[in-house]
């Protein structure tokens, strides 16, 4: 494979994912470790994602590196943050991983609701607190705040959250199967994450139709833990179908 080839692949799944892993990439692309190091290095120098330990992330991910931000499939995340909105009512306990599809929905946020937010995520708690009304309230989750997810982790993040009981939980989702359900790349995230579902009366999904049916190693939950999933796509399309066989609501 030419190393064009292997750098768009790199960066579509850097996209798609927002991180990645090396072990993963080499796998993917068929070639050594070292073959994946030289090609996330040239990437990272030309600034099209950013190099970080073990792998990559996208420039979107990382909103606070100085970059400009890049959202990828924008138009498309717009879309489905607005299908999450109407799942909002008044007074709501909404809690809310990162992702770059979530904060799109933060930036929508409807200012007549009185809803109160917790959040795990630095980043979706600042963002929050730029676009959330002065009748909203914002909490962050502490603890120990993961360098590669900007996201609080460990033991501290998941008591407090035992505390916690949300009308809504909005999971940022990296890959989603209809047989593997929601995994994660990081076992601390999945456990945070599960963390986050046992606190929720309702599990939904904002993600592009690109991250269904891609799964990596750390199991979240099966796919009927999920109350609703939210894409791009209309709720008619036969690529849902499976989705809605196992009960799950399709926005």
């Amino acid at each position: 494979m030419k190393k064009q080839q292997r750098h768009q692949i790199i960066l579509n799944e850097v996209n798609i994912h927002n991180r990645v892993l090396l072990t993963d990439l080499a796998g993917i692309l068929n070639v050594s470790m070292d073959t994946v190091r030289r090609d996330i290095k040239e990437l990272d120098d030309i600034k099209s994602l950013r190099k970080v330990h073990g792998g990559a992330v996208s420039n979107g991910f990382n909103i606070y590196s100085g970059r400009n931000r890049e959202v990828y499939e924008l138009e498309n995340k717009t879309v489905i943050a607005k299908k999450g909105i109407s799942l909002l009512s008044s007074g709501d306990i909404v809690l809310m991983s990162g992702g770059s599809t979530n904060i799109e929905l933060a930036k929508l946020l409807p200012q007549n609701l009185s809803l109160t937010f917790f959040t795990p995520s630095l980043p979706m708690a600042i963002e929050l607190l730029n676009n959330a009304s002065e009748n909203d309230k914002v909490i962050f989750i502490g603890g120990k705040l993961s360098r590669s997810s900007q996201l609080t982790v460990g033991g501290n993040s998941i008591d407090a959250l035992s505390e916690v009981k949300a009308d809504i939980c909005f999971l940022g989702t990296g890959w989603l199967d209809i047989n593997e359900g929601i995994t994660a790349i990081d076992w601390e995230i999945a456990q945070m994450k599960k963390a986050m579902i046992k606190a929720s009366k309702r599990i939904v999904s904002l993600t592009i139709s690109e991250k269904l049916n891609t799964h990596n190693k750390f199991k979240i939950c099966n796919i009927e833990t999920l109350d609703t999933l939210v894409t791009e796509l209309d709720p008619s399309s036969e690529e849902l179908n499976q989705y809605r066989s196992k009960n799950v609501e399709v926005l």
